[in-house]
Order: structure tokens, then C-alpha cells, then sequence
């Protein structure tokens, strides 16, 4: 079933207008009849089963059949993630997305391969945001999670300090024990932050200044990549927090 984003404006109490991009794509991309059903989700995260029942010249019109059941995790995961090299950034984006992210945040770190200008960095995240979206649609999720602006390390720090549990997985962390503790004693509805480093791993300035505040975590003997990393403690939280 295809999903759309709307402004909660464009829902009503019995049918949903669709505007936009959006009715080209129904009518001539994707060809869908009257009667055929589509998922809508509105700004504020509300998600509805809708049935398309009429055709303007630019909208669409869908009755509103019943409300589908929430799809978000009942806290905010956002992702710190240091620019990888290639197109990793957007394997974690896609993958971010699907596991429930709420906000991704790419940030450069003295390792990092990739440097980015200005202008390179605000069209980088215009095609990753983009990306989020299509992920988001996929995966029916109710929002499009957010993709934050290039930060530096130092901003990055400061934007995960303001969530309420701060996690790093750090390659020299030993024990995986704490780490299953650091989970457990989440609670659903507090932020978490999830702070992924580079290719070259962190620099030590960098794990000491965000061992200050963040807690260090382990994800096994096992070297993993930066597109790797996030996605294994992602996976543990949704389990953790999936209601």
C-alpha cells in the first residue's frame, strides 16, 4: 500500500485533499483508480486507511476509512553519525529510517574522509532529506524523520547532551554486559542520543570529550563499520522500546 504525507490541514474528519507532487504521482506515476486504498500520515504523526474517491484538476481526494495503529517508538532516537565515505551515508539514512530514528545529524570528525563545503554540505542533506523521505514511505512509518544540517564534532556534542540517555559505541569499550544494562533501564518517551564515529574510528581527544557526558558502550569483539555501527544499537533500542 502507497503512502503520503500531508499537512494535518489537508485532513478533515471524513476525507483527506492531497495536493502537490503527490497527484501527479497517483494519477500518471503510479495509475491508481478511484476505490484503490492508500496510507496518509499528517504533520502531527496522525496515520489513516484512506480509499481515493475523486480526481481534480490538481488534487486528489481520499475518504478516510479508519486510523491505522502508530508506528513511532515511544522515544526519540537521534542519530550522530560522522560522515562516512561513498554512498554510506545513504545506507544509514535508509536504514536509520526503517529502524525508527527520529533525526539523523551528520557531523565531521578529525578522521572523517569526507570534507564538505558549505554549499556541498546543504545539497548533500537536501538528496539525503529526500532519501528519508522515500525510506519513510516505505517503511509506513507516520513522520519523515528530520536530517539535520552538517555539524562539527564540538556542535554535535552539545545537541546530544540537551537527550536524557547519551550513548557512543566505542571500538576499545570491552564488556557488552554494560551495555545490555544501559538499554534495559531505558525508559519509552525519554530521548536517547546515539553518537557513531568515522572510518578511522575517534580521535582520542574526541572519546575523552564525549566521555564526559556520554556513556561509552560496547557492540562486541567485533571491528564494525561506521554504516554497521549505528544499525546494531539502533536494532537493540527498537527491540528494547517497540510496544
Amino acid at each position: 500500500m502507497h503512502q503520503f504525507f500531508l499537512e494535518s490541514s489537508q485532513i478533515g474528519k471524513a476525507y483527506v485533499t492531497i495536493i502537490g507532487s503527490d497527484v501527479n504521482h497517483i494519477r500518471n506515476v503510479l495509475r491508481m483508480k478511484i476505490g484503490e486504498k492508500i496510507r496518509v500520515s499528517g504533520s502531527a504523526g496522525e496515520s489513516y486507511l484512506c480509499r481515493i474517491a475523486e480526481y481534480g484538476d490538481n488534487f486528489v481526494q481520499a475518504d478516510i476509512l479508519s486510523e491505522e495503529l502508530e508506528t513511532e517508538l515511544p522515544s526519540k532516537i537521534y542519530l550522530f553519525q560522522a560522515l562516512p565515505k561513498g554512498d554510506r551515508m545513504e545506507i544509514v539514512i535508509e536504514k536509520a529510517v526503517e529502524l525508527g530514528v527520529y533525526e539523523i545529524i551528520p557531523m565531521e570528525m578529525k578522521y572523517c574522509v569526507v570534507k564538505l563545503d558549505e554549499k556541498k554540505a546543504a545539497a548533500r542533506v537536501r538528496k539525503w532529506q529526500a532519501q528519508a523521505e522515500s525510506a519513510a514511505k516505505q517503511s509506513r512509518r507516520s513522520i519523515i524523520p528530520h536530517i539535520h544540517e552538517v555539524v562539527s564534532y564540538a556542535e554535535a556534542l552539545k545537541l546530544a547532551n540537551a537527550c536524557d540517555v547519551r550513548l557512543v559505541p566505542y571500538e576499545n569499550e570491552e564488556g557488552v554486559e554494560a551495555t545490555r544494562q544501559a538499554v534495559r533501564q531505558i525508559c519509552p518517551g525519554q530521548s536517547i542520543s546515539v553518537m557513531i564515529g568515522p572510518e578511522g574510528g575517534f580521535a582520542p581527544e574526541e572519546i575523552a570529550a564525549a566521555r564526559e557526558t556520554m556513556q561509552s558502550v560496547s557492540l562486541g569483539r567485533r571491528i564494525l563499520r561506521t554504516d554497521t555501527a549505528g544499525m546494531c544499537l539502533l536494532s537493540l533500542l527498537m527491540l528494547h522500546l517497540e510496544q
